[in-house]
């Protein structure tokens, strides 16, 4: 296993799985040898969804009690230095630092009850991105990505439901959700289900050395200086496909002159033969001006850029609302790399100066223009982290990991809004009541996209396996 870093992603254990980067004949990498990956996108029978899911991921694990789920009558040693405020729904508080959520709480529920039941990043983060609580046989979490993981939510996705106008089920922005020293976190791929069903994973986010945080914006944990090192907040992309092959880009171009290019290209390279349906459908994914208006986000009107953030944040969102709106059934958006939320130090500084900002106003944003297009009822938003943090604040004026306890946020999808699932104790330490787990969050997304009750799947040890491993969260919709 080769050391891989989000700049490139490698799988020499999944000997069909590569990276494409963009500059090649397709989308954002999809070559003229590679052009068959654009397959029937899942299996026989699959109906496309009449809903979409938009999960974003806060790597790291977001503060719940000093966020959505405070406790201002704890000693002070657990309740911390921030304030609750009152939201447009009576009964429900957050944070004095998230003032446009709190405006918008008749659009979201909490569920203070989740628990991955696991404080450490890789085994906390392969439950949460997957959905299962078990372990698979042969899991090592020294060795990612690997076959011997669960598929991501993302992956099923793509194997239990069928693509919308020629896009795929699932994809993957802005990059991989990795550690500190750029491993990869478990259970973002398609593991044991096989590569055939593996997401499109963009990778776009602009190589910044620091990179937590809302770059440019970025931050380091511990000190006040820090600068963001590219010239852009994304660059050329890379994308993981499925059984594809391995194309380099020599410089730097923008996204709509690749994909512009790629198309002429593309026309080019038939001369004047019949496409096969695969060629159709990349080129049908080339031509759209949908797709293309989603990846250029960096260029969005200057009155969009500024409600969202022109940020890591607010731009990967965006490209999630695009993508969504264009038709692709889950877009999964990784909120910050290099552990972003993982606060052990300065928690309240980090959090009040260089996440929550970017946070407040794109989450908000989002909300707003699913509201305001008309499709927040068709479209499921989860916001979660894999896992909460520690009741009790460290020397460091921080919190450690704490996978008893977290707080998920839902909107859209039926989701009735100014509601809470679940609660915890006094100190935000447990759940005491509707106890919630990543299986259940997992079978919520499944029944918002259709995905019937008894359906299984195969891995390639042809072991059956349910898809539906809990109920969906009860008195969410």
């Amino acid at each position: 296993m080769s050391k891989a870093g989000p700049t490139s992603v490698s799988h020499p254990t999944l000997t069909r799985r590569s990276i494409l980067q963009a500059g090649s004949i397709g989308l954002m990498g999809l070559g003229m040898s590679d052009v068959s990956a654009l397959r029937a996108m899942a299996g026989p029978g699959r109906l496309p969804p009449a809903k979409s899911v938009i999960f974003v991921f806060l790597t790291g694990g977001l503060s719940h009690q000093d966020s959505f789920d405070m406790k201002p009558d704890a000693p002070a040693t657990v309740r911390g230095e921030f304030n609750p405020i009152a939201t447009r729904t009576p009964g429900i508080e957050v944070c004095e630092h998230l003032p446009m959520l709190a405006q918008r709480s008749d659009r979201y529920a909490l569920v203070r009850s989740m628990a991955t039941e696991n404080s450490g990043h890789g085994i906390a983060c392969h439950m949460m991105l997957t959905g299962r609580l078990d372990l698979p046989p042969g899991f090592n979490q020294r060795v990612v990505p690997s076959p011997n993981e669960w598929p991501s939510l993302p992956s099923m996705v793509t194997y239990s439901t069928a693509g919308r106008n020629n896009l795929p089920p699932a994809v993957v922005l802005p990059q991989p959700s990795v550690n500190e020293i750029n491993r990869v976190r478990p259970g973002q791929y398609a593991g044991k289900l096989g590569s055939r069903y593996e997401a499109w994973h963009v990778d776009i986010a602009s190589k910044c050395p620091l990179g937590n945080g809302a770059c440019p914006n970025c931050f380091r944990f511990d000190d006040d200086t820090f600068d963001h090192v590219p010239n852009s907040i994304f660059d050329t992309p890379t994308l993981t496909l499925p059984e594809g092959g391995r194309l380099r880009l020599q410089g730097r171009v923008g996204l709509l002159e690749t994909i512009e290019r790629q198309r002429q290209e593309l026309e080019q390279a038939t001369d004047g033969r019949r496409l096969d349906r695969h060629r159709q459908a990349a080129l049908a994914v080339l031509t759209d001006p949908k797709t293309s208006e989603a990846f250029n986000v960096e260029n969005a009107d200057p009155k969009l850029l500024e409600r969202y953030g022109k940020n890591k944040f607010g731009l990967s969102l965006l490209m999630a609302y695009r993508l969504s709106k264009a038709g692709v059934n889950m877009v999964q958006v990784n909120l910050g790399k290099n552990s972003s939320w993982d606060t052990h130090r300065r928690n309240f500084v980090n959090l009040k100066r260089n996440l929550f900002p970017y946070f407040d106003r794109s989450i908000s944003a989002l909300l707003d223009d699913l509201k305001e297009s008309g499709l927040l009822d068709e479209t499921l938003v989860i916001v979660t982290g894999e896992f909460g943090r520690t009741p009790k604040i460290n020397k460091d004026a921080g919190r450690d990991h704490w996978g008893p306890l977290n707080t998920s946020f839902f909107a859209g999808g039926g989701v009735r809004g100014g509601n809470v699932i679940g609660a915890s104790d006094k100190i935000a330490g447990y759940p005491i009541a509707d106890k919630q787990t990543p299986e259940n969050l997992a079978a919520t997304i499944f029944e918002t996209l259709g995905v019937p009750r008894e359906s299984g799947w195969t891995d390639f040890d042809r072991r059956p396996h349910q898809i539906y491993r809990a109920n969906p969260i009860s008195g969410l919709m």
